[in-house]
């Protein structure tokens, strides 16, 4: 099969284009800069649609990956990147005839604020998802799933919290903070919360464009299936990564609170800087009101819907992951 992965520069998308060349298909990876695959690069930004249409042509099926995923930002930003993006490349399937569309989503786009025990993929909702990259990523759903039919079989897929070896994102964040000692247990840290092993999630995504065109038009949450309380999996995380553990807690409450300060010194320095025509210097704050709500509220799901429409199972379960990642890291 002829596939196009876009964000192939991420751990996801880089493992995935990977997954799917090691199998025999003929790949492209799309992405701003060079993904150090080895495979046939189209480079460029995914809001450009005459890059994304040349990437497209001639493909059987495209795997979406490229967005915006940081916790704070300009809304404006996360809608060109997560919405436009996302339309550029339904509008390129149609065009170049691309007949298989795995879009990947988060199942933040269901959450409005509550805990989400043993439930399955919920309609995305942009006017209820907590902030602006939960928004946006509902919306790019909205629009990719609009788009199923008529020769483009489109389905959704939703990783929850994936980690793993070379992960920059989660695994790298929460190790740096927790050797600095910013990194504490916010409330009771006994929400259960579920993970996806990347091997697992990038598995889940090689089945689902095998699956395409039987589980079309359908949105589907990934995980490993074994929801843990969230102390004990950061705390796992940190030790496997030979980092300590956390320990001073914060109540919600002040972590609430911590977190609206922090998103209002950020946006206010990215206004500075705006307005003086400096560049953007990277914003990392420790807390953000969505990132408390995911710490604090419970989020595991029914995963048997998942796995009969993908005809896939995880194959890492997290003490296997955990062991890849303390080998790794060593």
């Amino acid at each position: 099969m002829r596939v196009l992965v876009t964000g192939a520069s991420g751990l996801l998308g880089g493992r995935t284009a990977t997954a799917l060349a090691d199998r025999g298909d003929d790949v492209t990876v799309l992405q701003r800069r060079a993904s150090g695959l080895g495979l046939r690069e189209v480079r460029g930004d995914v809001t450009d649609r005459d890059t994304v249409a040349r990437a497209a042509e001639g493909h059987d099926a495209v795997v979406h990956l490229a967005a915006k995923v940081d916790v704070t930002g300009r809304w404006s930003d996360y809608e060109r990147v997560n919405v436009g993006g996302t339309a550029a490349v339904v509008a390129a399937c149609r065009a170049a005839g691309v007949r298989r569309l795995v879009h990947v989503s988060s199942p933040s786009v269901a959450h409005a604020g509550e805990s989400l025990v043993g439930v399955g993929a919920g309609p995305a909702d942009p006017a209820t998802a907590r902030g602006h990259y939960a928004r946006s990523k509902a919306l790019a759903e909205q629009v990719a799933l609009g788009a199923d039919g008529d020769g483009l079989a489109v389905v959704a897929v939703r990783p929850h919290l994936v980690w793993g070896p070379g992960d920059t994102q989660l695994v790298a964040r929460l190790v740096d903070r927790a050797r600095s000692g910013r990194l504490p247990v916010v409330g009771t840290g006994a929400a259960l919360i579920d993970s996806t092993y990347v091997t697992n999630a990038v598995e889940a995504l090689v089945a689902a464009v095998d699956r395409c065109e039987s589980a079309h038009g359908r949105a589907v949450v990934v995980s490993n299936g074994e929801p843990r309380p969230v102390a004990e999996l950061v705390a796992d995380i940190c030790r496997a990564a030979g980092a300590p553990a956390p320990h001073r807690r914060v109540p919600t409450v002040a972590a609430l609170t911590a977190g609206a300060v922090a998103e209002g010194w950020v946006a206010a320095r990215g206004a500075v800087q705006r307005l003086t025509g400096r560049p953007p210097a990277a914003t990392d704050p420790p807390l953000t009101r969505f990132v408390v709500e995911q710490l604090t509220t419970a989020h595991w799901f029914d995963q048997r819907e998942t796995r009969a429409l993908l005809g896939w199972t995880p194959r890492v379960s997290v003490e296997q992951g955990l062991a890849e990642l303390a080998a790794s890291l060593r």
